[in-house]
């Protein structure tokens, strides 16, 4: 792999990371203003160990070798960059597998964002989608039967991914309204959590929200190192941001829209390759950069409007 398209992958991953995980950050900002300052100190410089190794990091390595079992853990961290044709092989047979379970949780993931979730309306026609939120139960099952009939014609195992897919969505959306919900409780104060309890909240939130961004970051590259980097870089920004920014990043009205329309396109390029059609390797980090840098320009303009 030449050294322009590995910096434009981790370059991609770290951009689309640091977008999709402003929810978090929010989260992270708000209850952390309840805590001792040595509380929140341990939290924002050793809990980017916990972020950025244990779960960018052993998450997506974990991924790769329960799609491969047979070439071993060294050989899913590093079958980017191994020699061995065996590895390549089992790589290439797996991926299909794991690119359409991703695809459809991601795919799900922004139709659920589109249909059901208060916004900030970036195009006009969020609007008429989010007033007939009730849909996406119907349009969810609809394409599932849709994906799984396509793939019970390739391989049932493929299809078995898509389940697993639809129902991972399912299992961390609702994790994600408990955060929501727990977090006026911590706000309030009323949960008489200590510190430590808090910390350990936040860094279970952290893993679930880091799901989408790990997923996600498989339509960029299949190598394990370069997914750590890129997404360790984002989510160390990410802790900066929670720092000292938060509120400035607030004003930034469309970041989550650019985000969820990344979130769709990355869907796409998985679903597609899911059925073994190739997709152009920078086509993933090109088209999530432009979606962002479009809804950045659009959020800076809707600012210094409202500043006037």
């Amino acid at each position: 792999m030449e050294i322009a398209s590995i910096l434009m992958i981790v370059l991609g991953l770290c951009i689309f990371e640091v977008v999709s995980g402003i929810d978090n950050a929010v989260i992270n900002a708000e209850v952390l203003a309840t805590m001792s300052a040595k509380a929140r100190r341990w939290f924002l410089i050793y809990g980017i160990l916990i972020a950025v190794f244990l779960v960018r990091g052993l998450l997506p390595w974990g991924i790769v070798w329960a799609t491969n079992p047979d070439i071993g853990p060294i050989g899913a961290l590093l079958a980017s960059f191994s020699n061995d044709p065996h590895i390549h092989e089992s790589i290439e047979a797996s991926a299909p597998i794991l690119m359409l379970g991703g695809g459809v949780f991601l795919l799900f993931l922004f139709l659920h964002w589109l249909f059901m979730e208060e916004k900030s309306f970036g195009l006009h026609s969020e609007k008429l989608f989010l007033k007939y939120g009730a849909w996406f139960f119907a349009v969810a099952s609809i394409i599932l039967v849709v994906i799984v009939t396509m793939a019970l014609k390739t391989n049932p195992i493929l299809a078995l991914s898509a389940v697993i897919g639809s129902s991972a969505f399912f299992i961390s959306d609702g994790f994600k309204r408990n955060a929501k919900e727990n977090e006026q409780r911590l706000l309030s104060n009323t949960s008489n959590m200590s510190d430590i309890s808090k910390i350990m909240y936040l860094e279970i939130i952290d893993t679930t929200f880091s799901i989408d961004g790990v997923l996600g970051a498989f339509a960029f590259t299949m190598s394990i190192p370069l997914i750590i980097l890129g997404n360790g870089l984002g989510a160390i920004v990410i802790r900066q941001l929670t720092i000292g920014n938060i509120d400035r990043i607030k004003n930034y009205v469309y970041l989550k829209n650019g985000a969820m329309y990344s979130i769709l396109c990355l869907s796409l390029v998985m679903i597609f390759e899911g059925f073994h059609v190739e997709v152009p390797t920078m086509l993933s980090p090109v088209v999530t950069i432009a979606i962002i840098a479009y809804f950045l320009l659009k959020s800076l303009s809707h600012a210094k409007k409202n500043a006037i």
